[in-house]
């Protein structure tokens, strides 16, 4: 059986247009809430017509030490084309934590499946 974490892509999101961008601080104080952003088609863009689209974004963040990460925003991008209306692979949350880890992102493109992405945070105090 195959795993779910084979079939993963990743690469350099500035020359790969299926590969989320992930914008974090570097560093972030301990129990102060940041923000972060995810997208799709930073430095090339995504059709994101009705044939070819990102269907969803997925965050997660592993804090250091944890045996799993936490799942801290899932966002579904439905109105493809529908009624004239095209949406945009953009999301923007904030969140607080207390140990430094990982912020993971997972995007999903109807026709070149599963993209994926990291950046380590650092936290202070």
């Amino acid at each position: 059986m195959k795993s779910l974490g084979t079939m993963l892509q990743s690469g350099d999101w500035k020359g790969e247009k299926h590969v989320p961008v992930i914008h974090a601080p570097e560093k972030v104080k301990k129990g102060e809430e940041f923000e972060i952003k995810a997208l799709v088609g930073e430095e090339i863009a995504h059709p994101n017509t009705l044939e070819h689209h990102i269907e969803w974004i997925k965050v997660f963040y592993h804090p250091e030490g944890s045996k799993f990460p936490v799942e801290i925003g899932s966002y579904d991008f439905s109105a493809h084309g529908e009624s004239e209306i095209y949406t945009e692979p953009y999301i923007s949350l904030k969140f607080k934590v207390d140990k430094p880890g990982i912020i993971h992102a997972m995007s999903y493109c109807n026709i070149h499946g599963l993209w994926e992405n990291s950046v380590e945070l650092v936290v202070e105090g």
